[in-house]
This record gives C-alpha cells, sequence and structure tokens, in this order.
C-alpha cells in the first residue's frame, strides 16, 4: 500500500510497508478488486487504481522480457528455430520458449526438452524484444538460475493472461 492509501503492485516483493498478497490470476485479482478484498485485507478503506491487473501484468511482461534478455546476454539464451532444435538436440535446452502466437504447426515441431519447462505465454513481440528483433516465435534458455526465475515469473504471467486475460503488454 502506498503513502496515500492506495494500491501498489510489487511483483518483486520487495516494497517496504505491508504487502496484500493475492494470487497471480487475473479471475482473483478482479474478485479482490470488485469485492473490496484490499480494504478487508489492509483493516482500511484503500484506494485500487482501474488499471491495477493491468499494471501487474505488464510489470510481469517486463520482467520476463528482461529475464530473457539477460540470459541471451550471458550466452544462456537462443532465438530462432534451427538455434534452438540444435540445443534441444544436444541436451543444452532446459526451457522451450514458442510465442503465443506463432503458428501451431511451426511450433510442434520442436518437443520441451526432457525433464524441461515450456513458456508459452508472450507474443512474438514481446519474446522479440529480448532478443533485440521485430519478433522472435522459437527461443531456448540453458541451465542456471538465470531461467529458474524466468520460469517463476513466466509462471504468474500466465496465470494472469489465462481466465479471461490475453497479452497487453507494448498496446496503447
Amino acid at each position: 500500500m502506498g503513502p496515500d492509501n492506495s494500491v501498489v503492485p510489487d511483483v518483486l516483493g520487495k516494497l517496504p510497508g505491508r504487502g496484500i498478497w493475492v494470487a497471480a490470476d487475473r479471475a482473483a485479482l478482479d474478485k479482490a478488486v470488485q469485492k473490496g478484498l484490499f480494504s478487508r485485507s489492509a483493516k482500511q478503506s484503500v484506494q485500487v487504481p482501474e488499471t491495477l491487473v493491468d499494471e501487474i501484468e505488464r510489470q510481469l511482461t517486463k520482467r520476463v522480457i528482461e529475464g530473457i534478455a539477460m540470459a541471451r546476454k550471458a550466452g544462456r539464451a537462443v532465438a530462432g528455430y534451427e538455434k534452438v532444435k540444435s540445443w534441444l538436440d544436444k541436451g543444452e535446452a532446459k526451457v522451450l520458449i514458442q510465442a503465443i502466437d506463432g503458428s501451431g504447426r511451426g511450433k510442434s515441431k520442436l518437443s520441451t526438452p526432457e525433464n524441461g519447462k515450456f513458456i508459452g505465454c508472450l507474443t512474438a513481440n514481446e519474446l522479440g524484444l529480448a532478443f533485440g528483433r521485430d519478433h522472435v516465435i522459437h527461443s531456448a534458455l540453458g541451465p542456471g538460475g538465470l531461467s529458474k526465475r524466468v520460469i517463476e515469473d513466466a509462471t504468474r504471467l500466465k496465470g494472469l493472461r489465462e481466465n479471461g486475460g490475453g497479452p497487453t503488454a507494448g498496446k496503447g
């Protein structure tokens, strides 16, 4: 909660003050806003911005993109069908990332790594931002702590984009 008694999203969980935790799920957040659950939890009247859920989604999207970009700069991420396929074949890929708006036929040609993870909640344009390109459909992350963070953030983002949500980052 901000100093003016307004609800402030804190996707990193690092802002000072008392926190109010809500699941990273659009339906849960919408319900909390509609039923005044933020005020009930804070035990006082609070102001909830109309754009709260969209702002949380924007912040999480930015965090996922930045995490992938950092992995790329560290040599732990690749983009492009052939590079991703090569990493999958060699067992270097621990996370397969594919754009939500990519062709189903093209995406079906690559499989999630053995004992690995799949991320499919970013658009081609959003994924492209992580690689300095206009758009990217296929990418992969190697092992490491940064991949773990990207997976956690992408899981939260997926919860906001499912259940009536959708990619809104970059619009406007």
